[in-house]
């Protein structure tokens, strides 16, 4: 995994109210064996979710890895910490190398297919401060990215093709005024694995829950 990062160039995305940055490509052209590695490996588990009063299953498997004594609570889900593989670790050191930016811990998604997907929310739980820096790494199928802004009528919607590959840093206000998505379709697609890499800044006291917005 040298070279698994090759891409030092990011791109602006101008969005009103929002801070983001996409690279394009920035694995080797051949990462299916990270992908695979990452799905056999991975202890994936279909977590419920808790909104307005009901509980669903979340449409896609989760894992959560973070340095020791760390949670990560959403929805009504409160997550422990599972220590970083050497693997993740180096894939951690890579982003935020291109960041700029300091992690302590990933989300990762897993979604099996086209029917799984992610409501539109935003990632402004308390424990990852007031303008948090989210960095997400796609592998596998491409999904649409969709964001919407929170308030303003007047802001058409953004979609982001996620590649295989790509990476796409939210900073600053963003989780303040949009929340985003991945919406399910109905043409067949294969799995995708998302690693979205986050500070948190204090940890989650037991027997408190948020609910995302």
């Amino acid at each position: 995994m040298d070279d698994l990062f090759s891409n030092a160039d990011g791109q602006k995305l101008h969005l009103p109210d929002a801070d983001l940055v996409f690279w394009h490509d920035v694995l080797p052209d051949d990462h299916t064996s990270v992908l695979q590695r990452l799905i056999e490996e991975t202890p994936w588990r279909q977590e419920h979710v808790t909104l307005w009063g009901k509980t669903y299953p979340q449409p896609r498997l989760v894992a959560w890895y973070a340095d020791a004594g760390l949670s990560y609570s959403y929805s009504g889900v409160i997550l422990e910490a599972t220590p970083f593989t050497s693997a993740l670790l180096e894939i951690k050191a890579r982003v935020e190398a291109l960041c700029c930016e300091n992690f302590n811990s990933v989300l990762l998604n897993y979604y099996r297919d086209h029917r799984d997907s992610m409501g539109f929310h935003a990632d402004d739980e308390p424990e990852l401060g007031a303008c948090p820096s989210i960095a997400s790494l796609s592998l596998g199928a491409e999904r649409t990215f969709v964001m919407k802004h929170r308030s303003r009528e007047d802001v058409g919607d953004l979609r982001v093709r996620l590649t295989s590959g790509s990476l796409l840093l939210m900073r600053g206000e963003t989780q303040s005024n949009w929340k985003h998505g991945i919406p399910k379709t109905t043409k067949p697609l294969g799995p995708r694995v998302n690693l979205t890499f986050r500070q948190i800044i204090s940890p989650v006291k037991r027997g408190k829950k948020h609910d995302a917005n």
